[in-house]
């Protein structure tokens, strides 16, 4: 989706989507760790093809990597069936990024004086894609003064050079030579896209230069040491809604309640048990230059007015315990000076929009989004979701109807009605 010079990148920043990979295995018993790199790169969502020297093949087949990546292995500079598919020109095309790992002394050798003899050595100068060489060998020949200098060329040719491990090697010598472990390497070529696509988000986000705070997940009231009020919440909305703000450019604090979820990638967040404690944060907040405050979190409305020290004892039938009202965390923050734009939710069972466009006006919002709770195929615990958005007056938008999604699409809907009332406010 792109409005006015702002796009929306996907929001899931755990897989890069439709990036191109070529792993290049040249000859070394460290090719073996290449199957199990060809994995990880796949469990990152990078579409995988295999380029293998003849050296290569002496120590794992073609077969192998064929099964792993899920497509024909390239092997040959001059193979009549791949030149009438995709020819190493086309294969050079295709690549968003080469791999060549283990990267032999040889290769190494070959690129610095730009021959081209083979597949790969041609790959290397008919591709305009980033390279990455992990070089894999004796520690010798690792230190040798001919290989340093292959390597500084590559440098300065702006390859990108992956410093290998120290340790035992297989001749049983032990020094600089070993090839990185393959999830080591999956990783930094998954953080290298990362970056890229964060430097975009941030740049033409529908959210950037924005710093979002989102309140997610339920609040827990003691009652004693051992036992506590709180509701079915599992903070999925919320951890969803701060990945895709994420993802649209902008700064995200996450301040959460008792979950057991991973953080979003980029998202700092802070840990908090009680409605006081969550309001104490989201106020620490506004310090900071909030912009977008968007309360997802189920607080609790009632707290204990007197916590017990110790646990209480079973002695009847019954147990009475006194309850005070919770503060109204976004009402509060929406009362403030400095006041962000402000992004209610309504979990309701009954009545469920007409509660929702009331809490709109009462507690003085941009824009709610309501859901039916009393569903059991969406809102607590599940994966899926479904909305109605109202907007205040100023914004002259109709309510939006998000249709059952799941909760990362929800998600992305949601961003891009908040873009949109900002865009209006502005």
């Amino acid at each position: 989706m792109q409005q006015k010079g702002k796009l929306f990148v996907s929001f899931d920043l755990s897989v890069i989507p439709n990036k191109n990979i070529i792993l290049a295995v040249t000859g070394g018993i460290a090719a073996y760790k290449s199957a199990i790199l060809v994995r990880r790169l796949k469990d990152y969502g990078f579409d995988v093809r295999v380029v293998m020297t003849h050296g290569a093949q002496a120590f794992i087949t073609p077969l192998t990597f064929q099964a792993l990546s899920g497509y024909p292995v390239h092997t040959e500079l001059l193979d009549p069936e791949a030149e009438a598919g995709m020819g190493h020109i086309e294969l050079a095309r295709w690549a968003d990024l080469i791999l060549v790992a283990p990267a032999s002394c040889d290769t190494l050798a070959k690129f610095a004086q730009g021959l081209a003899d083979d597949l790969l050595s041609t790959l290397y100068l008919a591709t305009k894609a980033p390279v990455w060489v992990a070089p894999a060998m004796n520690q010798q020949m690792w230190a040798a003064k001919a290989t340093q200098r292959n390597l500084q060329t590559l440098v300065d040719d702006g390859v990108h050079v992956i410093m290998p491990d120290a340790g035992a090697q297989a001749c049983g010598d032990v020094g600089l030579g070993r090839m990185p472990e393959p999830e080591q390497l999956a990783y930094q070529v998954r953080e290298y896209f990362h970056k890229a696509q964060r430097a975009i988000a941030e740049k033409f986000g529908l959210l950037a230069g924005q710093h979002v705070v989102i309140t997610a997940g339920p609040t827990r009231e003691a009652i004693d040491p051992v036992r506590y009020i709180s509701n079915h919440s599992t903070g999925k909305m919320g951890f969803s809604l701060a990945a895709a703000c994420y993802a649209a450019g902008a700064k995200v604090s996450l301040i959460a309640g008792p979950v057991s979820l991973d953080t979003p990638n980029g998202v700092k967040r802070v840990n908090v048990s009680s409605a006081v404690q969550m309001l104490d944060e989201s106020l620490k907040t506004l310090e900071q230059g909030c912009d977008i405050f968007i309360a997802t979190a189920a607080v609790a409305d009632y707290r204990v007015a007197q916590v017990s020290d110790q646990k209480i004892k079973k002695s009847g039938d019954e147990l009475e315990v006194s309850l005070i009202k919770n503060p109204d965390i976004v009402a509060t923050i929406a009362q403030q000076a400095q006041r962000p734009f402000m992004v209610g939710f309504a979990a309701e069972t009954q009545n469920v929009e007409e509660y929702a466009a009331g809490k709109l006006v009462a507690k003085n919002l941009d824009m709610i989004a309501c859901n039916d709770v009393s569903r059991k195929d969406i809102g607590f615990a599940s994966d899926e979701n479904a909305m109605v958005v109202f907007f205040a007056e100023q914004y002259h938008l109709k309510k939006r109807e998000l249709e059952k999604a799941s909760k990362q699409e929800i998600a992305q809907q949601l961003v891009e009605s908040i873009s949109d009332a900002l865009r209006r406010k502005l």
